[in-house]
Protein backbone atom coordinates (compact mmCIF):
# COMPACT_ATOMS: atom_id res chain seq x y z
CA UNK A 1 0.00 0.00 0.00
CA UNK A 2 1.37 3.42 -0.94
CA UNK A 3 2.50 5.51 2.03
CA UNK A 4 0.97 8.87 2.89
CA UNK A 5 4.33 10.55 2.25
CA UNK A 6 4.50 8.88 -1.16
CA UNK A 7 1.03 10.26 -1.95
CA UNK A 8 2.19 13.77 -1.05
CA UNK A 9 5.29 13.35 -3.19
CA UNK A 10 3.28 12.02 -6.12
CA UNK A 11 1.03 15.08 -5.95
CA UNK A 12 4.11 17.23 -6.69
CA UNK A 13 5.15 15.27 -9.79
CA UNK A 14 4.01 16.32 -13.28
CA UNK A 15 2.48 12.91 -14.08
CA UNK A 16 3.99 12.68 -17.56
CA UNK A 17 4.65 8.96 -16.83
CA UNK A 18 7.76 9.24 -19.00
CA UNK A 19 9.92 6.79 -16.96
CA UNK A 20 12.93 9.12 -17.31
CA UNK A 21 13.27 8.99 -13.52
CA UNK A 22 14.16 5.31 -13.85
CA UNK A 23 10.81 4.02 -12.58
CA UNK A 24 7.80 2.73 -14.55
CA UNK A 25 5.47 5.46 -13.28
CA UNK A 26 5.36 8.69 -11.30
CA UNK A 27 3.68 6.76 -8.47
CA UNK A 28 6.52 4.26 -8.16
CA UNK A 29 9.09 7.05 -8.30
CA UNK A 30 7.23 8.80 -5.49
CA UNK A 31 7.25 5.58 -3.47
CA UNK A 32 10.99 5.19 -4.07
CA UNK A 33 11.64 8.73 -2.82
CA UNK A 34 9.53 8.06 0.27
CA UNK A 35 11.55 4.90 0.89
CA UNK A 36 14.86 6.79 0.47
CA UNK A 37 15.65 4.67 -2.58
CA UNK A 38 15.70 7.54 -5.09
CA UNK A 39 16.82 11.17 -5.13
CA UNK A 40 14.50 14.12 -5.66
CA UNK A 41 16.33 15.31 -8.80
CA UNK A 42 15.43 12.52 -11.25
CA UNK A 43 12.38 14.11 -12.96
CA UNK A 44 13.30 16.15 -16.06
CA UNK A 45 9.70 17.17 -16.88
CA UNK A 46 9.37 18.71 -13.40
CA UNK A 47 12.67 20.49 -13.84
CA UNK A 48 14.25 22.74 -11.24
CA UNK A 49 10.88 23.83 -9.88
CA UNK A 50 9.86 20.22 -9.41
CA UNK A 51 13.05 19.52 -7.45
CA UNK A 52 12.42 22.63 -5.34
CA UNK A 53 8.87 21.48 -4.55
CA UNK A 54 10.09 18.09 -3.40
CA UNK A 55 12.93 19.61 -1.40
CA UNK A 56 10.51 21.89 0.45
CA UNK A 57 8.17 19.01 1.27
CA UNK A 58 10.95 16.75 2.51
CA UNK A 59 13.13 19.37 4.15
CA UNK A 60 16.06 18.54 1.91
CA UNK A 61 18.42 20.77 -0.08
CA UNK A 62 17.42 21.34 -3.70
CA UNK A 63 19.80 19.42 -5.94
CA UNK A 64 20.61 20.16 -9.57
CA UNK A 65 18.67 17.99 -11.99
CA UNK A 66 20.58 14.75 -12.58
CA UNK A 67 21.73 14.83 -16.23
CA UNK A 68 21.67 11.02 -16.29
CA UNK A 69 17.86 11.29 -16.26
CA UNK A 70 17.65 13.97 -18.94
CA UNK A 71 17.47 17.73 -19.24
CA UNK A 72 14.78 20.31 -18.56
CA UNK A 73 13.26 21.36 -21.88
CA UNK A 74 10.16 22.89 -23.47
CA UNK A 75 7.26 20.46 -23.34
CA UNK A 76 6.81 18.59 -26.64
CA UNK A 77 3.91 16.66 -28.11
CA UNK A 78 4.19 13.65 -30.37
CA UNK A 79 3.32 14.07 -34.04
CA UNK A 80 2.77 11.12 -36.39
CA UNK A 81 3.57 11.41 -40.08
CA UNK A 82 0.33 9.81 -41.18
CA UNK A 83 1.60 9.20 -44.71
CA UNK A 84 4.23 6.80 -43.35
CA UNK A 85 2.26 5.18 -40.54
CA UNK A 86 1.72 1.44 -41.13
CA UNK A 87 -0.83 0.93 -38.36
CA UNK A 88 1.31 -1.43 -36.25
CA UNK A 89 -0.26 -0.15 -32.96
CA UNK A 90 3.08 -0.27 -31.11
CA UNK A 91 2.86 3.44 -30.30
CA UNK A 92 -0.66 2.96 -28.93
CA UNK A 93 0.61 0.20 -26.67
CA UNK A 94 3.51 2.38 -25.49
CA UNK A 95 1.48 5.51 -24.72
CA UNK A 96 0.95 5.65 -20.93
CA UNK A 97 -2.08 7.95 -21.10
CA UNK A 98 -3.96 6.65 -24.16
CA UNK A 99 -3.26 9.80 -26.18
CA UNK A 100 -2.89 7.92 -29.48
CA UNK A 101 -5.87 6.59 -31.39
CA UNK A 102 -6.15 4.27 -34.37
CA UNK A 103 -6.62 0.62 -35.24
CA UNK A 104 -4.49 -2.23 -36.51
CA UNK A 105 -3.33 -1.58 -40.10
CA UNK A 106 -4.99 1.83 -39.96
CA UNK A 107 -3.47 5.27 -39.70
CA UNK A 108 -2.84 6.47 -36.13
CA UNK A 109 -2.99 10.01 -34.80
CA UNK A 110 -2.05 11.76 -31.56
CA UNK A 111 -4.60 13.71 -29.55
CA UNK A 112 -2.22 16.57 -28.80
CA UNK A 113 -4.30 17.88 -25.88
CA UNK A 114 -3.74 14.56 -24.08
CA UNK A 115 -0.08 14.00 -24.96
CA UNK A 116 2.31 14.44 -22.02
CA UNK A 117 5.45 14.56 -24.20
CA UNK A 118 6.83 11.39 -22.62
CA UNK A 119 8.72 10.28 -25.79
CA UNK A 120 7.83 6.62 -25.19
CA UNK A 121 6.13 6.21 -28.57
CA UNK A 122 9.18 7.32 -30.55
CA UNK A 123 11.60 4.39 -30.08
CA UNK A 124 8.96 1.70 -30.66
CA UNK A 125 7.92 2.97 -34.09
CA UNK A 126 9.42 0.60 -36.71
CA UNK A 127 9.21 3.15 -39.52
CA UNK A 128 10.39 6.24 -37.61
CA UNK A 129 7.26 8.22 -38.42
CA UNK A 130 6.88 9.86 -34.98
CA UNK A 131 8.55 13.11 -34.01
CA UNK A 132 8.37 15.33 -30.93
CA UNK A 133 7.39 18.98 -31.51
CA UNK A 134 8.04 21.60 -28.78
CA UNK A 135 4.87 23.54 -28.00
CA UNK A 136 5.75 25.76 -25.04
CA UNK A 137 8.35 28.09 -26.52
CA UNK A 138 11.00 28.88 -23.92
CA UNK A 139 8.88 27.65 -21.01
CA UNK A 140 10.26 24.51 -19.37
CA UNK A 141 9.48 22.31 -16.38
CA UNK A 142 6.36 23.21 -14.41
CA UNK A 143 6.16 26.50 -16.28
CA UNK A 144 5.34 24.41 -19.38
CA UNK A 145 2.80 22.24 -17.55
CA UNK A 146 -0.07 22.86 -15.16
CA UNK A 147 -1.59 21.12 -12.18
CA UNK A 148 -4.89 20.44 -13.99
CA UNK A 149 -2.93 18.86 -16.85
CA UNK A 150 -0.98 16.73 -14.38
CA UNK A 151 -4.16 15.64 -12.59
CA UNK A 152 -5.82 14.71 -15.89
CA UNK A 153 -2.74 12.77 -17.04
CA UNK A 154 -2.66 10.81 -13.79
CA UNK A 155 -6.36 9.97 -14.14
CA UNK A 156 -5.85 8.72 -17.71
CA UNK A 157 -2.82 6.68 -16.64
CA UNK A 158 -4.82 5.06 -13.83
CA UNK A 159 -7.73 4.37 -16.17
CA UNK A 160 -5.40 2.79 -18.71
CA UNK A 161 -3.83 0.53 -16.07
CA UNK A 162 -7.28 -0.53 -14.85
CA UNK A 163 -8.33 -1.29 -18.43
CA UNK A 164 -5.21 -3.34 -19.12
CA UNK A 165 -5.68 -5.29 -15.91
CA UNK A 166 -9.31 -5.98 -16.78
CA UNK A 167 -8.42 -7.08 -20.32
CA UNK A 168 -5.67 -9.34 -18.97
CA UNK A 169 -8.10 -10.97 -16.53
CA UNK A 170 -10.70 -11.43 -19.28
CA UNK A 171 -8.11 -13.01 -21.56
CA UNK A 172 -6.95 -15.41 -18.85
CA UNK A 173 -10.57 -16.35 -18.10
CA UNK A 174 -11.19 -17.03 -21.80
CA UNK A 175 -8.12 -19.27 -22.01
CA UNK A 176 -9.18 -21.15 -18.87
CA UNK A 177 -12.68 -21.65 -20.27
CA UNK A 178 -11.28 -22.88 -23.59
CA UNK A 179 -8.98 -25.33 -21.80
CA UNK A 180 -11.90 -26.59 -19.71
CA UNK A 181 -13.97 -27.17 -22.85
CA UNK A 182 -11.12 -29.07 -24.47
CA UNK A 183 -10.72 -31.27 -21.41
CA UNK A 184 -14.44 -31.93 -21.36
CA UNK A 185 -14.37 -33.23 -24.96
CA UNK A 186 -11.60 -35.76 -24.29
CA UNK A 187 -12.90 -39.33 -23.95
CA UNK A 188 -11.65 -41.59 -21.11
CA UNK A 189 -9.63 -43.66 -23.62
CA UNK A 190 -8.02 -40.53 -25.08
CA UNK A 191 -7.17 -39.25 -21.61
CA UNK A 192 -5.69 -42.62 -20.68
CA UNK A 193 -3.52 -42.54 -23.80
CA UNK A 194 -2.36 -39.00 -23.00
CA UNK A 195 -1.52 -40.04 -19.45
CA UNK A 196 0.40 -43.07 -20.76
CA UNK A 197 2.47 -40.94 -23.14
CA UNK A 198 3.13 -38.39 -20.42
CA UNK A 199 4.32 -41.15 -18.08
CA UNK A 200 6.64 -42.55 -20.78
CA UNK A 201 8.15 -39.11 -21.38
CA UNK A 202 8.66 -38.52 -17.67
CA UNK A 203 10.25 -41.95 -17.25
CA UNK A 204 12.60 -41.30 -20.17
CA UNK A 205 13.58 -37.91 -18.70
CA UNK A 206 14.23 -39.53 -15.31
CA UNK A 207 16.44 -42.22 -16.89
CA UNK A 208 18.39 -39.51 -18.71
CA UNK A 209 18.79 -37.56 -15.48
CA UNK A 210 20.03 -40.61 -13.61
CA UNK A 211 22.43 -41.48 -16.42
CA UNK A 212 23.86 -37.93 -16.42
CA UNK A 213 24.16 -38.00 -12.63
CA UNK A 214 26.00 -41.32 -12.71
CA UNK A 215 28.37 -39.97 -15.38
CA UNK A 216 29.13 -36.88 -13.28
CA UNK A 217 29.84 -39.06 -10.24
CA UNK A 218 32.23 -41.34 -12.13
Amino acid sequence: MIKLLAVQIEDLLPQTQCTKCGYPSCRLYAQAIADDEAEINQCPPGGAEGVARLAQLLGKPALPLNPANGIERPRPVAVIDETRCIGCTLCIQACPVDAIIGGAKQMHTVVSELCTGCDLCVPVCPVDCIGMRPVTGELTGWAAWSQPQADAARARHDQRNARLQRERAEHEAMLAERAARMRATVTPDEQAEKDRKKALIQAAMERARQKASAKDSA
